[in-house]
């Protein structure tokens, strides 16, 4: 009698286990992300480059996940995108509904030191980045430089527009002022480039950088081109962008001007950002299973035909990377030689 007894205890503690959906099996369901409204948080203004990515993935992610959420895009400008990252880190529950989608320069903010830096980028969960994209930095037309060898020599140093210490015209200019001499004068706090196109256009600036996917994805920057408006002085990356035969990289620069090792270490350090352009995170409490999903979600729609359809419209180049490649790639970026992270917060002091 008591060995059926404990039997049937038995038997009924099996069904409860075994019948039980477990969390992941939820997840994987749809159960959690059912009728819920996932938000993208841009650390810029609307109409740039990354905003334009954002929404773009926006447009197909949803439908990739299991119970197909909304999903909507939040833009949160200013100091190149640490507001918009110490928001996701701070401020959301943990519950996988909000995205991070920051410049992709925004870790060397926590290199430097800043005090305004409130997360830790290697704790971030990364689910994925659209694009491997260089930068590249310019000077108008009507300016006296025509080289970086002229930066170099002059007297009077470019005025570049910039939107805080990751945007692309400042971390390629502090690269270079560090390797070849070659400074410049940072005009900061635009809140994203529209405004400092804007303001080069108007004489207020004489010198921009972008990154060379958001550069040849605007009719308006291919023009300023076309029509030698500008001049480009030098571009990141190992090898020159088919686009600029005639614009030096910036690792041709090291090996003119003679820059010493410590230095090139540096400059590859800051150059990292590229290699994770237009990348996607959430907070490092969101449970491992929904990052999972978002992971997986995040692969389909970078290969959905339709996306990449409109993504050629649009000229966004889709050479994506996968989440947990990309949490190796900041952990690795992130662990620099001390004399490296020095001369980094020498560069990027506030």
């Amino acid at each position: 009698m008591i060995l059926g007894f404990k039997l049937a205890i038995f038997l009924a503690l099996c069904a409860v286990i075994f019948n039980r959906p477990a969390f992941g099996a939820q997840e994987a369901g749809g159960g959690f992300f059912k009728g819920k409204q996932l938000r993208i948080v841009v650390g810029f203004t609307p109409g740039g480059g990354y905003d334009r990515a954002a929404r773009l993935v926006s447009r197909y992610i949803g439908k990739h996940i299991p119970g197909n959420p909304d999903v909507l895009v939040q833009n949160m400008p200013g100091a190149s995108s640490v507001i918009a990252a110490n928001y996701v880190w701070n401020v959301p529950k943990p519950d996988g509904l909000t995205l991070l989608a920051p410049h992709n320069n925004v870790y060397l903010s926590q290199l430097a030191g800043h005090k305004e830096v409130k997360f830790d980028l290697t704790r971030f969960q990364w689910i994925g980045s659209l694009e491997n994209d260089d930068m590249i930095i310019f000077v108008r037309g009507d300016s006296p430089f025509r080289s970086m060898g002229d930066v170099v020599r002059a007297s009077e140093m470019p005025k570049c527009g910039s939107t805080g210490a990751g945007s692309a015209d400042y971390v390629m200019s502090k690269i270079l002022a560090e390797t070849i001499g070659a400074k410049v004068d940072h005009v900061l706090g635009y809140p994203g480039s529209n405004e400092i196109g804007i303001a080069l256009e108007r004489g207020e600036i004489n010198c921009m950088g972008l990154t060379l996917a958001n550069y040849f994805a605007s009719d308006r920057y291919v023009g300023w081109y076309k029509h030698k408006f500008v001049r480009m002085l030098a571009q990141g990356g190992q090898k020159r962008d088919p686009r600029l035969p005639d614009t030096q990289t910036i690792y041709e620069l090291m090996d003119e001007f003679k820059t010493t090792p410590t230095k090139r270490r540096v400059a590859e350090a800051m150059n990292q950002g590229a290699e994770w352009a237009r990348s996607f995170m959430v907070g490092p409490a969101v449970p491992v299973e929904r990052v999972q999903v978002l992971r997986g979600a995040f692969e389909k729609a970078a290969k959905d035909p339709d996306l990449l359809t409109e993504a050629k419209r649009l000229r966004v180049e889709v050479t994506p990377a996968r989440g947990e490649q990309l949490q190796k790639m900041a952990k690795n970026v992130m662990t620099q030689p001390p004399e490296v992270v020095e001369q980094i917060k020498k560069l990027f002091v506030q």
